[in-house]
């Protein structure tokens, strides 16, 4: 049994107003997105690139427009699309919450991801990983408490995080007592170097940390974390418009099924961009 946050996605694929479909007064597709987030997104040298670059780049093609990726702070993805001026479309692996389905139109889902925790190698003794039914590593979110933990700023481990510290709705409040702080950080490279100085740990998406970890030469350990030996937290990311954008939302979404439909050899388009970006750095 999975533990999921409390989404709303058939209604946020329901909610149609009508408006334009471009927000900038020009024919590029303003893309924002924060670029420390491989292998969704990330540098290589001064390009963005990543899984959400190339799908973005599949819809550019499709409507014969050039797509322009904008990169900032996680946290301004929503407001930005919402308000339509500055950018079409928040792409930075983002997850379905019912808050952000408010604001925004959001795209079928099209990966699933799990809440990570990533920690010194030195202090493996302080997160005792265990091994799940189904192979999986894992820590108890238990184990977090009174911890110093780092978190990107708006994404879902800061609502994770801070949901259990404070016992919001939804949530156990396993952290909650316990002296664990929270403390955000801009994104997610940040984070991770503030491990072992001014924090013990970093929550954040799986892929991120173990794209980190690798990348580290054996510094960091990441496990997925769980409630029990059974409950992980899962969710799911999606694209995002100015809400009634349809046009350009239907784009999207076709590229998306298309991606999803392509199994070969077992994976489907989008498992194949991952692994594409997937890569160790020099």
């Amino acid at each position: 049994m999975k533990k999921f946050l409390k989404l709303l996605v058939v209604a946020v694929l329901s909610i149609t107003t009508v408006f334009g479909l471009t927000a900038c007064g020009n024919d590029d597709i303003i893309v924002q997105t924060n670029a420390f987030f491989a292998p969704f997104e990330y540098y290589d040298g001064k390009e963005i690139v990543g899984v959400d670059v190339d799908i973005m780049n599949m819809v550019g093609e499709r409507l014969d427009r050039n797509v322009v990726f904008k990169d900032g702070d996680f946290g301004i993805i929503i407001d930005t699309v919402s308000d339509g001026k500055l950018a079409d479309v928040g792409a930075a692996g983002l997850t379905i919450t019912p808050d952000r389905a408010e604001k925004v139109d959001f795209s079928i889902p099209y990966y699933t991801a799990v809440q990570y925790v990533m920690f010194l190698a030195t202090d493996a003794a302080d997160f005792p990983v265990q091994t799940a039914a189904d192979g999986t590593q894992y820590v108890l979110w238990s184990t977090l408490g009174g911890k110093d933990i780092g978190v990107q700023t708006d994404t879902t481990g800061n609502i994770y995080v801070e949901g259990e510290i404070n016992k919001d709705d939804g949530f156990d409040g396993v952290l909650q007592g316990t002296g664990a702080e929270v403390h955000p950080y801009t994104d997610a490279n940040l984070a991770s170097n503030a491990i072992g100085q001014n924090i013990d740990c970093v929550v954040i998406d799986e892929l991120p940390a173990k794209y980190m970890t690798e990348n580290n030469d054996g510094k960091f350990i990441c496990a997925a974390l769980y409630y029990d030996a059974e409950t992980a937290t899962e969710e799911q990311y999606a694209i995002c418009v100015k809400k009634g954008n349809d046009k350009l939302l239907d784009a999207i979404n076709e590229v998306l099924q298309e991606l999803i439909d392509d199994v070969q050899d077992g994976q489907n388009g989008i498992d194949r961009l991952v692994a594409k970006h997937f890569v160790l750095e020099d």
